[in-house]
This record gives structure tokens, sequence and C-alpha cells, in this order.
């Protein structure tokens, strides 16, 4: 009796290493034939054959083993067997996307038109200090025919000890100053509190890159109806920078731009590292206007005017520096600002080059 039930189990053993056997054969063969199927470009998985050759397979069977166990088996050693490609879930179509509009957006603002071929030149201080200040750098802009100026009123700083802007009298100084001077106005917003307020003195809002993922702000941003200028995160992807400006967009507001401010890596000789290649892949994979800071992305004064060079050959739509009419007295980012000679400079460089298209 019990030769014999060691018989049996050696035939069950002897079974289970032909069917290991089998089903490794069986992967082969259908490897094999997914690589001839991709080669024809054909798919390799019909759930409509699988279900036949089931079915077939279920009319065979002699027993003991019951039809769904049968079912059940072969479509695990199908599935277990064969290179299959996962259905792709269906991806949304973002409202910044190409797939959504294919034309270039274009923002006009008073005078100004922000991407569709030409190219904008920012400029002003990080910080506005003065009205004096704001009066000395928007009349040297004014005389080149840069028309957008720059100006933190609110400034998100590292140190809780710096200077952090003045607030709403900044916003109107420099309100009051581009009025005199005919210029358009940008400043950062860093909280959906301050919006309302800031929509009486700006024509630009800018969301800084500490706040790219302020949710909270991006939502109150998209409902607002005047231009977004958004910057890309420190240690941001392309894909969450993207996905930041859809936050906007979602809201309503269709008037989103996107600034690269170069990102934290490991090198030290600039301050960030200009990001060149985001230039011409966000160009490719939205329709809204991408710019460039060139002071932030390097903090060299040095290096300013070629990169800026580069940001345009890469695509760029226009181009953002800090100035100050007197940079080693500036309350913030002294060593990155440019003076007014310098910014003369660095303005005649960028048109002379050729890459600097300006709208007539």
């Amino acid at each position: 009796m019990n030769d014999h039930v060691e018989k049996l189990k050696r035939r069950l053993d002897g079974i289970d290493q032909q069917l290991l056997v089998l089903l490794n054969e069986r992967a082969r063969i259908a490897g094999a034939l997914g690589q001839m199927l991709d080669a024809l470009d054909l798919p390799k998985h019909h759930p409509d054959q699988d279900n036949q050759k089931v079915a077939e397979l279920k009319q065979m069977n002699p027993g003991p083993v019951d039809q769904q166990a049968i079912e059940h088996l072969f479509k695990e050693i199908m599935t277990s067997t064969e290179n299959r490609e996962k259905p792709r879930k269906e991806e949304r179509k973002l409202l910044v996307s190409r797939q959504a509009k294919s034309e270039d957006t274009v923002i006009r603002v008073k005078n100004v038109e922000i991407g569709g071929g030409s190219h904008v030149l920012i400029a002003g201080p990080c910080s506005v200090e003065s009205r004096e200040q704001m009066r000395t750098m928007a009349a040297a802009m004014k005389s080149v025919g840069v028309t957008i100026i720059r100006g933190g009123a609110f400034k998100p700083r590292t140190s809780p000890y710096d200077f952090q802007g003045l607030g709403l009298e900044g916003l109107k100084i420099l309100k009051e100053v581009a009025d005199e001077f005919g210029l358009v106005t940008i400043s950062e917003i860093m909280s959906p509190s301050q919006l309302e307020h800031a929509a009486q003195y700006i024509d630009i809002i800018q969301i800084g890159a500490r706040n790219m993922q302020n949710f909270d702000l991006l939502k109150a941003a998209g409902r607002m109806s005047m231009p977004v200028l958004l910057k890309r995160g420190i240690a941001a992807t392309l894909d969450e920078f993207v996905y930041a400006a859809e936050y906007i967009m979602s809201g309503g507001n269709t008037q989103v731009m996107l600034i690269e401010r170069g990102i934290r890596t490991y090198e030290k000789w600039t301050r960030n590292t200009l990001d060149i290649s985001a230039v011409p892949l966000l160009k490719q994979k939205t329709h809204l206007p991408v710019l460039v800071d060139v002071s932030h992305s390097t903090g060299r004064r040095d290096i300013l005017l070629p990169c800026a060079k580069a940001a345009l050959a890469a695509g760029a739509d226009g181009i953002m520096v800090e100035t100050h009419p007197n940079p080693e007295a500036a309350l913030s980012d002294a060593a990155q600002q440019i003076d007014i000679g310098q910014f003369r400079e660095f303005w005649n460089g960028l048109r002379d080059s050729g890459l600097f298209r300006q709208k007539p």
C-alpha cells in the first residue's frame, strides 16, 4: 500500500515537472510570436481569440477538473506566459497643451504683445524700494523702448530677517511710476488674499518659484481675468510646471505665461542652473508664451547677455533681467542686478544680435 502511494506521488512530481517544462516552452513560443507581431506592427493581444481558445479547451475537457477551473487556469496561463500590453489609460487633454490649441497664445497687455513671434524684455529691480529708485529705472527703460517694468512688493525671502518688501505701498509706487512713463507693470503676489488689492495696481500677476505649487494661489489666479506669469519652481520637473499652469487655466484664466528661472543642481558657479532645454520643450508641448529669467538663473552679471541670446535662440518669447540704479545699495539680490549703464549695454547687445525681434 505504501509503495503504491509513493508511486502515485512520484507520478504527480513527474507531471508537475512536465507542466513546468511545457509552461516555459509556451512562454518562449509566445515571446517569439510577440516579436514577430511587433515587427509587423500587429497587435499581440486579441481578447476575443483568447476567449475562443478557452471555450474550445472547455469543450475538450474530459474531467474530472471542472469547467470553471479549466477557464481560470488557462486564462492565468495565457496571462503569465505572454508579454501582454497593458491597456493604456486615456490621458486627459490638458488645456495648456498643443493638442487642445495648436496655435501660439498671444497675450495682449495695453499696447504690448507677449508671444506670437515678437520678443519682449522685462526689466526692473528685484524690490520696489522708493519712488525715486523706480522713476530713475523707468526713465532709463522708456528711453530705449523697453515697456514692461517689474518690481517686487511682497518678497518671499529665505531668511525672515531680510527685507520683505514694501507691500501694498510698493505696488502703489510701481503703478504711479508706470502710469507716468506709459509702462506695463508686473509684480509677484504671494497669497490669494493679496490678489484683489494687487489687481488695482499691476497689469500682470507674477507667481514666483516658491509658490509654483501654492495650489490655493493658482486656483485664485485662475479666477482672475488678468495675465499671469508663472515661474518654474527651484526643483520642479517640467510635468509639475505644466500642471501648475493647468491649475490656472482650469479655473478659466487663459492668459498664462511660463518663465524658466533656473533649477537647483550641484553646480556652484551660478546661482542656479539655467535649463535651456526647457524652452523648446515647453514651446513644443504647450501653446503658452515662454520667457527666461537670466538674473535668477545665473546670479552673475557677466553672463547675462550670452544666456539671454541662448534663450532667444532656443525659442523664448522674452527675457527678464533685474536692473537697479545702484545695485550695490539694493535691499535684495544686490549681486545679480545690473546698473543703468550695464542695462543699456545688455539691451544693445540683444538688439544688435539679430535674435531679438521687437514688434514695431
